[in-house]
């Protein structure tokens, strides 16, 4: 057996192991997942809450943008509170409230000394953190003065969600429209799913003295500081990340450089290839990725205007017509569907470019799923604004609406069409590849993984119907994060990793024996950390202990590859500026380059500064995870999408002189615009934030009190600058596109080879 097929049989080994695991852990999520009571009972025998209303209450909570607006467990925005967070505290302080005023006479337990306060404390926690579920009967019974207080609470946030002119001062601070929910009885349930969620993250499991959420969020009136195992499997996930870049750096320096130098082609291989048809059709894509970019960006900038002004722009009441919750909607799908729409198009593009054929209706395939993307588009956001609109209803929103979970927010019908579409994508690709494979040859595994991989992306996608409209919330998101963290940063970036190593292969970059090696041991290492890391995302989502451990060992591993991945292309790099007609490939190598910085810093610095339990206890919902997101979502993905992009357009127009100084100015724009945004805005308000939750409690760095200090709108604007500069990059980035179809400039050609002039 040659090194090659021990890396295949060790691929799939992994998997097997990894996925067995992953589904294990699925199991005990759906066993222990916190109790959805018949009814919530006070002691007088009152009915307070029953199963439909909570049900109902979350219907409610999905259809106005669900964690679009505020989060539940820490998913979800950042403007509005952690209801869950929000909920607990409240409920708290007015439990002791009602015995200040009973028992001392006072208004307020603060106005008490400290002693008194401390011993109010300890009986407020003997009171909520007690299990008072009956599993034979389904109820769970509630001390009247809890009762009493649950029902002040639900008074708040039934004012909060209308248009109450008491609480519109919150409103605004929460960038919520007012009449949220113009129905009065769904407001009323919407409370009961609130306090199910915060009940959840105080009440203690059976035989165990933490909270079905791991005592996440951090609150300590009520009992909530981090468990022992966040610190255990914190100092652990240390030491598997040094333990991982050591054996990374060993494998690197030991193997590394015995290969040999590649011979470098006198012209340019990739000129040789014949635009078919059906690629040349995928430039539509482009164009849609080129404007569904632009659009996202107009968003986001609507979005965090929302968090200076709240409900208007500029006087303008634009709650009114387009509320917080769909622009941030649409500003993270948007995200998706723009980088997905760059991959698949390259896929599209590199099937007949690699095998060197093309299908029969493979045009005609090409510009029917472009058509039904553009209908997902346009369809899912129509249905999305009716639903936050409050126009559209909770019979049809689940299907055609808005389905509340960040970053699949598509309705299901919108979600099974999409499915449908990956399907046909699927098999265009996988047509025009088998000829390739079929034939042998000694790119065969770099061809065969590249296939692989495009199954995974079209038969993956299907985690996301895996739940239905009253799954358990602890399974939706042990499905969503299939998505999320599997489809999008695992298998498409292993379809990523096969393009450009096939790409690099044929510029004569790399041998294609090399790169077969490295690309399957750069799959295997990322997978190692990949499957099983998923986990990370459920720490506090109503998970067993078993989540904890197995997600922070292996999501520290998850840096390794990046490290790996930042060698790779340093050395393709050198390479890119050994030839002439390399030049015509050094902006989407360059696009490569910041894919690797974005990897380490986003990826790596931010995400492991987030990932292990302990520091996630107290950063989860903080601005320290968009400081993860943007800097990896965009800095690896989108810049990823780009290059790749730009290699098509490069295939396409091979004729066509390429303005690079325009691409120039939008490499730098993008990527400095990107680093100041993180830099100025998310990191240093995430740290803020940070401070707070660790003197106050994690309800209290989400608070409206700490959001809207005037150091907060001041980092707010400090994104001004910053974010202008990344759109004025993106802007060139179009302008270059629309240039290479309008009155483009031809290369002069030497020996049938186009060069710069």
């Amino acid at each position: 057996m040659n090194s090659t097929q021990k890396l295949w049989v060790g691929l799939a080994a992994l998997l097997i192991a990894s996925f067995a695991v992953l589904l294990w852990v699925g199991s005990e999520v759906h066993r222990q997942a916190p109790p959805m009571p018949e009814q919530v009972v006070s002691e007088d025998g009152t009915v307070i809450y029953t199963r439909q209303d909570i049900e109902t209450g979350r219907q409610v909570w999905q259809s106005i943008g669900g964690q679009q607006l505020g989060s539940i467990w820490g998913h979800g925005g950042y403007v509005a509170p952690d209801w869950g967070a929000d909920w607990l505290h409240r409920e708290a302080e007015a439990i002791l409230d009602l015995w200040a005023q009973r028992e001392a006479g006072v208004a307020s337990y603060k106005d008490l000394d400290a002693p008194t306060r401390a011993a109010y404390a300890q009986r407020v926690q003997m009171l909520m953190r007690p299990n008072g579920y009956d599993a034979e009967t389904g109820t769970i019974r509630i001390d009247n003065d809890r009762a009493t207080a649950m029902r002040m609470v639900a008074e708040h946030y039934q004012s909060l969600f209308s248009r109450d002119p008491t609480t519109a001062e919150l409103r605004e601070a929460y960038a919520m429209r007012n009449d949220t929910v113009p129905d009065a009885e769904h407001r009323r349930a919407l409370t009961g799913f609130y306090w199910w969620a915060a009940w959840s993250s105080v009440t203690e499991r059976p035989g165990s003295d933490i909270s079905y959420t791991a005592n996440w969020p951090a609150d300590k009136l009520v009992g909530n500081t981090p468990p022992p195992s966040a610190f255990l499997w914190t100092v652990f996930s240390v030491l598997f990340l040094i333990a991982g870049i050591a054996l990374l750096g060993w494998h690197y320096a030991v193997n590394h450089g015995d290969e040999m130098a590649p011979v470098l082609p006198k012209s340019d291989p990739l000129a040789s290839i014949k635009v078919t048809p059906s690629m040349r059709a995928t430039a539509k894509y482009f164009w849609v990725v080129i404007a569904l970019f632009l659009v996202q960006i107009l968003l986001g900038a609507i979005t965090a205007h929302y968090q200076v002004e709240g409900q208007e722009a500029y006087g303008f009441a634009l709650a009114d017509v387009l509320p917080y919750s769909l622009t941030r909607t649409w500003h993270t799908q948007l995200a998706v569907l723009w980088i997905a729409t760059a991959w698949l198009g390259m896929g599209l593009y590199i099937g007949p470019a690699i095998s060197g054929h093309e299908p029969k209706f493979q045009r005609l395939g090409v510009n029917v799923l472009w058509v039904c993307l553009l209908i997902i588009v346009v369809g899912s956001f129509t249905g999305q604004w009716f639903a936050v609109m409050q126009k559209l209803g909770l019979k049809h929103n689940f299907w055609f609406g808005h389905q509340g979970w960040e970053y699949v927010d598509l309705g299901r019908f919108w979600q099974w069409f999409l499915f449908v579409g990956l399907g046909l994508w699927l098999v265009l690709v996988g047509r025009a590849l088998w000829p390739a494979i079929r034939h042998g040859g000694e790119s065969r595994s770099i061809v065969s993984l590249l296939f692989l991989s495009t199954v995974a992306i079209g038969v993956f996608y299907a985690a996301g119907l895996m739940w239905g409209e009253h799954t358990h919330l602890s399974m939706v998101e042990y499905w969503r994060w299939w998505v999320v963290h599997l489809w999008v940063e695992g298998f498409f970036e292993v379809f990523a990793v096969a393009v450009i190593a096939f790409l690099f292969t044929r510029l004569g970059l790399l041998q294609v024996r090399t790169a077969t090696v490295a690309v399957l041991f750069a799959t295997i290492v990322f997978m190692a950390g990949g499957v099983l890391g998923t986990l990370h995302h459920l720490y506090f989502t109503g998970t067993p202990t078993a989540v904890i451990a197995i997600g922070a060992s292996f999501s520290a591993l998850e840096v390794v590859p990046l490290a790996y991945v930042g060698f790779e292309a340093y050395q393709s790099h050198k390479l890119g500026r050994a030839t002439p007609w390399m030049q015509r490939y050094r902006w989407p190598i360059m696009f490569f380059i910041a894919v690797a910085f974005w990897n380490i810093v986003g990826a790596g610095l931010f995400g492991f500064l987030i990932n292990p339990p302990l520091a996630l206890y107290y950063m989860q919902g903080l601005n320290l995870t968009p400081t993860h997101g943007h800097t990896a979502l965009f800095g690896v993905y989108g810049m990823l999408g780009i290059g790749l992009m730009l290699f098509c357009l490069r295939g396409m127009k091979p004729q066509v002189q390429w303005n690079e100084k325009l691409l120039k100015f939008s490499f730098w724009s993008l990527n400095i615009g990107l680093g100041g945004m993180a830099l100025f805005t998310l990191l240093p308000l995430g740290i803020l934030q940070l401070n707070a939750a660790l003197k106050h409690g994690y309800w209290y760095a989400r608070s409206a009190e700490f959001m809207q200090q005037p150091i907060v709108d001041l980092l707010v604007w400090m994104r001004v600058p910053s974010d202008t500069l990344f759109s004025v990059g993106a802007v060139a980035l179009a302008w270059f596109v629309f240039r290479l179809w309008v009155a483009p400039r031809k290369e002069p050609v030497i020996d049938a080879v186009p060069v710069r002039s």
